[in-house]
């Protein structure tokens, strides 16, 4: 779904930030790792460069996903950013296996560090400052504007800060002599780095296949729903998600004799209000007189004759008994399954009608027959009210 120019601004301020961070970061410990004989160190800045890519990657998606509607994306492009999610997801769970494999394999070698200098703690401290910084700074603007992308970067960052602080005991533990510190601190931070990526890849995966928004927020819709004067239900209520955007489909019943313009409104009412707690993206609803669940979840095979059925058939057999008959309306109503008529004749036409010795109950017996033995044939006909109108 399409953002605001604002929240824009600020997801790409967040994540240039980020990048810069990251740039700052790789190089100080590559450096300094070279000069202070930290091999962790050094792999540890290889790490926040390789950042950079997933930093590139965040600006290029929210791009994308911050754009509106077109052709070939009629519903937005909100998903771009549910793949990127789960692709920095998949992301944490590499680096995560990374991290077990290597500490593992140390672990079993009992291989040790090369003894390393102090300014190697010092720039690991430095990264676990600037990238804990980051991670709450990400974080906070991606609830802000509501973008799992920007919550799942920030994540990553926060997993950078613990990598450097497994550096940090690594380093601290060879200068000590405890060198299967390193490796052991590695495991436990793995582990947590995976459980984040699989939930933030979970969540993607479960968006991208349609999954419906939790119970307790469509209760929430509902009832806004319902507090529009004239609606009498909400059913046949469907949901799923888009990006920081929810898309809603939802048949609002309504009372079965008001004009469709007056149940439109009242539908375009309860759509108002959903819209204004800006977290849904699309409404589509379909006004109904009656509960219809049941019959949608399992269609009728017979369908109900339409107007261009009826109607021809009341006319015609009006004009046979005279053509001074004026038809005023025809109102067809399709309630329970059945079909209810109103005919609204002509105040001229009810004295044609006694000139003819017609009434109108004898009219409306006569009218019912003709209909039952023709397109009414294998459908319910309901209640036929004859009234006469204006001249």
């Amino acid at each position: 779904m399409q953002r605001d120019n604002a929240q824009a601004t600020a997801a790409n301020k967040v994540t240039a930030i980020g990048a810069a961070v990251d740039a700052i970061l790789g190089l100080l410990k590559i450096v300094f790792g070279t000069l202070s004989h930290s091999a962790a160190l050094i792999a540890d800045g290889i790490h926040s460069l390789s950042d950079l890519f997933t930093d590139l990657l965040v600006i290029i998606i929210l791009k994308i996903s911050g754009k509106g509607p077109d052709q070939e994306h009629p519903w937005g492009h909100g998903h771009f950013e549910t793949v990127g999610t789960a692709i920095l997801g998949s992301i944490l769970i590499a680096v995560a296996g990374a991290m077990v494999y290597d500490s593992t394999l140390n672990l079993i070698n009992n291989q040790t560090l090369q003894i390393p200098e102090w300014p190697a703690l010092a720039v690991a401290l430095l990264s676990i400052i600037l990238k804990e910084w980051i991670y709450r700074y990400t974080l906070k603007i991606g609830q802000q504007i509501g973008s799992d992308l920007l919550i799942a970067n920030a994540w990553h960052s926060r997993t950078d800060a613990l990598s450097s602080i497994v550096v940090f005991i690594g380093v601290a533990g060879a200068m000590s002599g405890i060198s299967w510190l390193d490796s052991a601190a590695a495991i436990a931070v793995a582990i947590l780095v995976a459980k984040i990526g699989w939930d933030l890849s979970w969540n993607s995966f479960q968006e991208l296949v349609g999954t419906a928004l939790p119970e307790d927020k469509l209760q929430h819709y509902k009832a806004q729903i319902m507090a529009v004067d004239g609606v009498i239900s909400v059913h046949s209520f469907k949901s799923r998600a888009m990006g920081n955007k929810s898309l809603l489909e939802m048949h609002i019943q309504v009372a079965p004799y008001i004009s469709a313009s007056e149940g439109h409104l009242i539908g375009d009412t309860a759509c108002a209000k959903l819209y204004a707690s800006d977290d849904v993206g699309h409404i589509i609803y379909h006004i109904d007189t009656y509960d219809d669940e049941a019959i949608e979840a399992k269609p009728q095979h017979h369908l109900l004759p339409l107007r261009n059925e009826i109607e021809p058939l009341i006319k015609g057999y009006l004009h046979t008994i005279s053509r001074d008959i004026e038809i005023d309306r025809i109102y067809i109503h399709y309630q329970n399954n059945q079909v209810e008529l109103d005919i609204l004749l002509s105040n001229h036409s009810k004295q044609v009608l006694e000139q003819l010795s017609h009434n109108a109950e004898s009219l409306t017996s006569e009218i019912k027959t003709m209909l039952t033995e023709g397109p009414l044939k294998h459908s319910r006909l309901g209640k036929i009210l004859l009234a006469y109108g204006a001249e």
